[in-house]
């Protein structure tokens, strides 16, 4: 096929690599690697491996480079995965790359400029360092900035973590970009709608939790780690479980094997017969259309994705005033920021909720046109692929 273009004049398509560490940051490329491929770019996903990776990228008609790569530091495995990324990329030759993820943007990142990879993209996802403290604090902060410093562009995936990167001195605010209001892949407005048939699938999630109909249920998607709120949630949850007999906590999310929670909050997760944990679910959208509120009060976002998917859902969202989901939820129309590390004020806005079903509703409606205004994901790949084009022009390889 390339042959046949060169042979009728065309100029090779861009070579496009786009980089996560792991399968299960593959949902921030999901309709992305398609949507690149019908623009115009040759599309290369490199990716730890896992058993439906490569399924994942293939069906969307780009190619797949399996790479493992640790997640926590390992300074052997780093260096055995940089040298095979290396070898990737010399073979490769892409003409862009945009890595994300901490580890894949390292490795990546350092890996495309030492061949020579022309133009370089790293998306920043959160600052891990926000909520660390000490020495390792310093080591995550000095990581993440050399990362910035490897890329010529910095996709922030939120207005509010750009600021941050620069207030921390990670990010030089001339490689900041925000693509739109933010996010690293839109949201698919389609899925994320409610339905009849989605509707039938909350009452029958309902049902099979024995979740008595018109019972008040609290949703939380998210790791289960204390980095998510759960400390703070769990005091607010055992205040409200009193004051709302009826009351049920729906609990979607795998656990988080590096933060282990506080043996109470692990105790009543486990054995509160009132919380429903349903672990990591492919699809959460029965699960937050069977809750009536959302209440993740995060310590730190890059940006809160579970908060515009159920705002497309019509779900009005509780969450802490922190990096990401003030970019999320929009205090007092589509949801209600609280003071971070406050059980109180959690407890006092979800109760407004369970208290008001029209504010539910007015909140829930709202959510869903900002979602609709701001968050498509056509809307997103179109800035993103601007991005992409600009820096083949300052590179020169603008007829690629």
């Amino acid at each position: 096929m390339l042959a046949a273009r060169q042979r009728r004049g065309a100029p090779p398509r861009p070579r496009l690599l786009l980089a996560v560490t792991d399968p299960m940051s593959l949902v921030f490329l999901r309709g992305q690697m398609a949507a690149a491929t019908a623009a115009g770019f040759d599309v290369i996903v490199l990716c730890g491996p896992g058993p439906t990776a490569r399924e994942q990228v293939e069906s969307e008609g780009a190619r797949f480079v399996p790479i493992a790569m640790s997640r926590a530091i390992a300074p052997g495995a780093d260096a055995r995965a940089l040298a095979q990324i290396i070898s990737a990329l010399r073979a490769l030759r892409p003409d862009i790359v945009n890595a994300g993820t901490p580890k894949a943007g390292l490795l990546v990142l350092l890996a495309a400029r030492l061949t020579g990879v022309p133009c370089r993209i790293h998306t920043l996802h959160g600052l891990r360092a926000e909520t660390l403290r000490g020495p390792k604090r310093r080591l995550v902060a000095a990581t993440s900035a050399l990362t910035c410093r490897l890329a010529q562009r910095v996709i922030c995936v939120s207005p509010s973590l750009a600021a941050r990167a620069i207030e921390l001195g990670v990010l030089d605010r001339e490689r900041a970009v925000v693509l739109g209001a933010g996010s690293a892949n839109g949201l698919d407005l389609a899925r994320y709608q409610v339905s009849d048939g989605l509707r039938q699938q909350a009452r029958a999630l309902r049902q099979r939790l024995d979740i008595p109909p018109g019972a008040p249920v609290i949703g939380f998607v998210g790791r289960l780690s204390v980095d998510k709120g759960l400390v703070e949630l769990c005091a607010a949850w055992r205040d409200l479980r009193r004051r709302y007999p009826a009351l049920r906590w729906l609990v979607v999310g795998p656990r988080e094997p590096t933060g282990e929670l506080p043996a109470e909050v692990a105790d009543t997760l486990a054995s509160d017969p009132r919380v429903h944990c349903l672990g990591w679910l492919d699809d959460p959208t029965p699960a937050y259309l069977a809750s009536d509120v959302l209440a993740v009060p995060s310590h730190r976002e890059g940006f809160g994705y579970v908060f515009i998917e159920a705002a497309a859902l019509e779900r009005p969202a509780v969450a802490a005033r922190v990096t990401g989901c003030v970019d999320a939820v929009e205090d007092g129309v589509t949801g209600t920021l609280v003071p971070s590390h406050n059980p109180d004020a959690l407890s006092r806005a979800l109760g407004a909720y369970l208290d008001d079903p029209d504010l539910r509703a007015r909140h829930g409606a709202a959510g869903r046109a900002r979602v609709e205004r701001l968050f498509g994901r056509e809307q997103l790949w179109t800035r993103l692929h601007r991005e992409y084009r600009a820096l083949l022009t300052c590179a020169g390889r603008a007829g690629r």
